[in-house]
């Protein structure tokens, strides 16, 4: 292939792509298409049933998620990336010492990817350095990385390019790996062999689909962002519905359980990066604690964390609806102190939970 009067040779590329990544932390690297055509009925009609809730960009920006030229012009070839995220010191048992966390009922449990620092961060930055890599060995290329940054279906190009297949909670599957990395894309405009897809290995298994708490996977591969405790303790900026309240229990940031349970999951590999070493106070503490954080320590504690970015506010109102959880089943007078300390909150949001709260 020439580039600029530059002889590529794409395989040979390839594979020093794949040594420069593995140099810079990344777990695997693969090769998709733009074509990604097959993937818009399924796009649409999941947007056509609301299931993304408040996430306008994805209405928004519509099928040019499936249409990489259209996003970024001159693409032809879509590099992907994984990256694992499981700390070094991840145990081993580490699925049922989470699951224990939901036992008691006045910890705080966050979401294991964002124990560490924020992933976007991490991603982005040494997507960037391997496209200089890149640019280094072909002379300059068009290019933009990207990491969950933008209208772009990441597992879907991450499937078709050989990471793993689609599990039926949506999340991409590796045979090798599970499914506790991230995902990143390099889009570029030279012509690159593209990888060989994976089979699918669920089978009959749909663990992920009984044991989620609000019941949010409402088919295989299919996933109603409104009833998701990730979604809601993430993306969503209103009032929890009362309904999921006691669904989500002591989680204040995303859900794990849908991977916890994956019989994959046990072959999840640890991250190579330090980055992705829990913070402490992000793994443990208890809900009055964290409850007590005025702002300028939420930003502080969190500063470089993917949690800031749901603000004081929100952090005020997921920890809420965990402490009326809580006191329903422990009556605790140090939940209840602490809840009645925020009932004059100035925020609407946080003292309509904190008064769901305290009557539980």
């Amino acid at each position: 292939m020439a580039f600029d009067g530059v002889q590529v040779d794409g395989p040979s590329l390839v594979a020093d792509i794949r040594h420069w990544a593995d140099e810079l932390g990344f777990s695997s690297i693969g090769v998709a298409g733009v074509d990604l055509s097959s993937a818009e009925p399924g796009l649409g009609a999941w947007l056509s049933n609301g299931f993304h809730g408040e996430m306008a960009y994805m209405a928004l920006h519509g099928l040019k998620r499936a249409r990489p030229a259209e996003l970024v012009p001159g693409t032809v070839s879509v590099i992907t990336a994984r990256m694992d995220y499981l700390p070094a010191s991840t145990p081993d048992g580490w699925q049922g010492i989470e699951f224990e966390r939901l036992r008691r009922p006045g910890e705080a449990v966050v979401s294991m990817y964002a124990r560490g620092r924020d992933y976007h961060k991490v991603m982005r930055s040494r997507l960037q350095k391997l496209a200089e890599r890149i640019e280094s060995a072909v002379g300059p290329f068009g290019h933009r990385v990207f990491t969950d940054s933008a209208p772009v279906l990441e597992a879907e190009l991450s499937v078709r390019s050989g990471h793993g297949w689609r599990g039926k909670h949506t999340l991409v599957l590796s045979r090798e790996a599970g499914s506790m990395f991230f995902l990143g894309e390099i889009y570029v405009d030279l012509k690159l062999p593209e990888s060989l897809p994976v089979t699918e290995h669920c089978g009959t298994c749909q663990a992920c689909i009984d044991i989620c708490p609000t019941s949010a996977i409402v088919a295989p591969m299919k996933l109603d962002a409104r009833r998701c405790i990730s979604y809601l303790t993430i993306e969503h900026a209103g009032p929890i519905p009362v309904e999921l309240r006691p669904l989500i229990a002591n989680r204040i940031y995303g859900c794990d359980d849908c991977q916890l349970i994956c019989p994959w999951n046990k072959f999840a590999r640890k991250s190579a990066l330090p980055d992705f070493d829990e913070r402490e106070g992000l793994s443990g503490a208890q809900l009055v604690t964290l409850f007590a954080w005025t702002e300028e320590e939420f930003l502080r504690f969190t500063e470089g964390s993917a949690i800031r970015r749901i603000g004081h506010e929100r952090w005020l109102r997921n920890i809420a609806v965990g402490l009326g959880n809580a006191l329903r089943s422990t009556r605790d007078a140090d939940i209840r102190a602490a809840l009645q300390a925020r009932a004059g909150h100035p925020s609407p949001l946080v003292r309509e939970h904190v008064e769901w709260a305290l009557v539980q």
